[in-house]
């Protein structure tokens, strides 16, 4: 990846090398002391993100106008200034993230990932929100009897943390990118995955996105899993599909219609068996005896 990094401090801008080294190690760096050096490279090659560290001689004005010729940039601003209309200001130029310094280093890093990924990042509270909120009186509290209410499923059955987890997914996101992104750990996100996996019916990634989004047609249906299929036959029970193949019988030509099923006798066979005693015939004289 490469990296630009806006401030007049060399320290600072070796601090936050440090930083963006945890998202790349082998991440490529631009250094600019002014507005001027940091538009120099931009003409040649644009970086991933450009990291704004504010002071005082910077301007809003400064920020539009190197936005409105690079309007793809993607701007993530460290400053110290949260009030709403500071960060207001910067989100309608096109800033996409806005960063207290006092913040947690390894939560600084989160951020620039989420703007890396096209997210924003606002700190809580730096916001006002236009509708007033409620006085206390119209708020009911929330007790054994009147618990708060869940949070409802939408209409895919995911939760918004599984929503989140699929939006990643979809930009090609591995779970370790999830997992920092989210600021949860890798195994949440294979249990949340597990989840959605089965929720959807997909064996995979590709059948989970192609579900979410509604792409699932015909010619995507291969990527169901095998619970929307034909049922497979049960061992034991009676099926359509046997569990095992039948022999084939051997092939006999036909026997002709005068044929019959009893044995015929072999042409060499004797009229007599063997053992038998002759068949009896006329006495043969006895021969004569000599004189004594």
């Amino acid at each position: 990846m490469r990296f630009s990094i806006l401030n007049s401090n060399a320290e600072r801008r070796d601090g936050l090398k440090a930083l963006l080294r945890q998202i790349d190690r082998l991440a490529r760096f631009n250094e600019a002391q002014d507005w001027r050096q940091v538009e120099r490279p931009l003409k040649r090659q644009r970086p991933d993100l450009l990291v704004i560290d504010w002071q005082d001689w910077m301007s809003i004005a400064d920020t539009r106008h190197l936005l409105s010729h690079y309007p793809d940039l993607r701007i993530a601003v460290l400053t110290d200034q949260i009030s709403p209309v500071s960060v207001r200001e910067l989100m309608d130029e096109g800033v996409l993230g806005v960063v207290p310094r006092d913040t947690d280093p390894c939560l600084i890093v989160r951020a620039f990932e989420m703007v890396l990924l096209g997210g924003h990042y606002v700190p809580p509270g730096a916001l006002a929100l236009d509708p007033p909120l409620p006085p206390d009186i119209a708020i009911r509290p929330f007790d054994e009897k009147s618990p708060p209410p869940r949070r409802t499923k939408l209409a895919n059955g995911l939760s918004p943390r599984q929503q989140q987890i699929m939006r990643c997914v979809h930009m090609g996101s591995t779970n370790k990118m999830i997992a920092r992104t989210l600021g949860i750990s890798e195994g949440t996100v294979k249990i949340h995955l597990t989840s959605i996996f089965q929720q959807l019916g997909a064996p995979n990634r590709a059948a989970a996105v192609a579900l979410y989004n509604g792409w699932l047609s015909n010619h995507l249906q291969v990527l169901r899993n095998d619970a929307d299929g034909p049922i497979r036959p049960i061992m034991g029970q009676a099926g359509i599909v046997p569990l095992r193949r039948r022999t084939r019988r051997r092939f006999q030509y036909p026997l002709p219609a005068n044929d019959t099923a009893a044995l015929l006798p072999m042409a060499a066979e004797p009229g007599t068996q063997y053992g038998d005693a002759p068949a009896a015939g006329p006495a043969a004289d006895p021969l004569p005896q000599g004189p004594a």
